[in-house]
């Protein structure tokens, strides 16, 4: 049963807000590049822990801003960022916030995909008043119709997690829909936080497909539910956020 009661009362339990948001560098459906904008997004969920996908750092197309540490700033959230590329005179790639500090980060290089190549960026935070360090990890999987590449990045990223033995939360842009050979992949080993209401966040204004994501390992230690939130212009992805308890 997903996310089963624990066999013994837990000493205590800490609710945790977990944000999934594909940013597209600030880069608005009206074609504004705008990331206060995003971060206003971002400050309205109230998260503890935000995985953040397309992030520019340095890069001529969104003005030489560090986004991760920009978006940090204006969240007053601790940011980390890891790059795929360097990307029109910068880095692009992918950033984690933390309302607590980090403890310890490291990237999770994975398979190529066809355009680019891709990385996951993985921390270890201690919640307040949890009695275990947490390990969040934000991802970014190919986007292409074939799923080679995608399926191969998502078996480096379950190989290279296998050994995390604090709670894990993983979210971000899977680029693949439920029932996929991805999505089956991931869930041998971490379990979907259920959505409750419209799962679908994309395209933003008018969305059809379920590719944003939040999985838990192990189960019985988290409770809650996702829901995808209604905001059509900061970007082409609806943010996810999950309301969980870790016990």
């Amino acid at each position: 049963m997903l996310f089963a009661a624990c066999a013994a009362a837990p000493d205590r339990e800490v609710r945790l807000r977990v944000l999934s948001y594909n940013v597209r560098h600030g880069l608005g459906t009206d074609r504004k590049l705008d990331l206060e904008r995003v971060a206003g997004v971002i400050r309205a969920q109230e998260p503890d822990l935000v995985a953040l996908q397309e992030i520019d750092v340095g890069c001529g197309r969104s003005g030489g801003v560090d986004q991760a540490a920009e978006l940090g700033r204006l969240t007053g959230m601790h940011a980390e960022f890891t790059k795929f590329m360097d990307y029109d005179g910068g880095e692009y790639g992918l950033a984690i916030l933390s309302r607590w500090p980090v403890v310890d980060r490291w990237s999770i290089a994975l398979p190529r995909g066809k355009d680019e190549p891709r990385a996951a960026l993985a921390v270890r935070t201690q919640p307040e008043g949890a009695s275990v360090p947490l390990v969040f990890v934000s991802l970014h999987f190919d986007w292409k119709r074939d799923e080679g590449a995608r399926l191969a990045q998502a078996g480096v990223l379950v190989d290279a997690l296998a050994s995390v033995v604090d709670p894990l939360i993983v979210a971000g842009d899977f680029n693949a829909q439920p029932g996929s050979k991805t999505m089956e992949l991931i869930g041998e080993s971490m379990e979907p936080v259920p959505k409750v209401g419209d799962p679908f966040t994309i395209p933003s204004t008018s969305p059809e497909r379920e590719i944003d994501f939040v999985v838990v390992r192990p189960a019985v230690a988290f409770a809650g539910a996702s829901r995808v939130i209604d905001e059509p212009l900061a970007s082409d992805h609806r943010p996810v956020l999950a309301e969980l308890v870790l016990r």
